[in-house]
């Protein structure tokens, strides 16, 4: 939900490093993906308060394959963060990484949210959008069947970011259970005090 983009501009979404493409898979809305099991388990985390270090070592940890960046702004101010250099450091790490911007929130949601603070009011406009998305949940879904994924956003605390809300979106589309990787430091969000700065 969160990003410490801040005012950074936009750029093009391709990435030329080396990253999974799901251009190839065709799922319809309602067609499960094939080999879709119910065991398998789909991962999140926010790297809020993380050096790019520590976050590498989070998902080495726990056995992460392929990094589904769900921001819609995949910029930030904080050193290896920002696609491109992200995208790079996963792969001289061993894992993939994988932008799926239509799983991020629009900007209309998060401009309502930067004015008002209503996280309600936020929740309500997302599950509005993610609800018109069900060939990238399909996508997503079918690559969580062949990679361990962790769903990637800014904010620390899942209970106040949207990844959380795709990740249950998964699990309602095929069964998958639904992990929140966090460091042992990890702060509590309130809504009240979220940096207002949006994916």
């Amino acid at each position: 939900m969160l990003t410490d983009a801040g005012s950074i501009p936009a750029t093009s979404t391709n990435c030329k490093t080396k990253s999974r493409s799901l251009s190839g898979i065709l799922l319809g809305a309602a067609i499960r993906p094939t080999g879709c099991l119910s065991f398998m388990t789909v991962f999140t985390i926010g790297y809020e308060g993380l050096s790019i270090e520590a976050f590498i070592a989070l998902l080495k940890q726990h056995g992460i394959e392929t990094v589904v960046d769900v921001r819609a702004l995949p910029l930030s101010r904080k050193p290896g963060f920002s696609k491109k250099s992200l995208a790079n450091t996963l792969n001289l790490a061993g894992l993939e990484y994988v932008h799926m911007v239509k799983l991020g929130c629009p900007k209309p949601v998060r401009d309502h949210y930067r004015e008002d603070g209503s996280w309600k009011r936020y929740t309500t406009g997302f599950m509005k959008h993610l609800k018109t998305q069900d060939e990238a949940v399909a996508e997503l879904s079918q690559l969580a069947t062949t990679s361990n994924c962790a769903l990637l956003c800014y904010e620390a605390d899942y209970n106040f970011c949207h990844r959380s809300m795709v990740a249950n979106a998964i699990r309602d589309f095929c069964g998958a259970d639904v992990q929140h990787i966090q460091a042992s430091n990890t702060r509590k969000a309130n809504p009240a005090s979220l940096q207002l700065a949006f994916a």
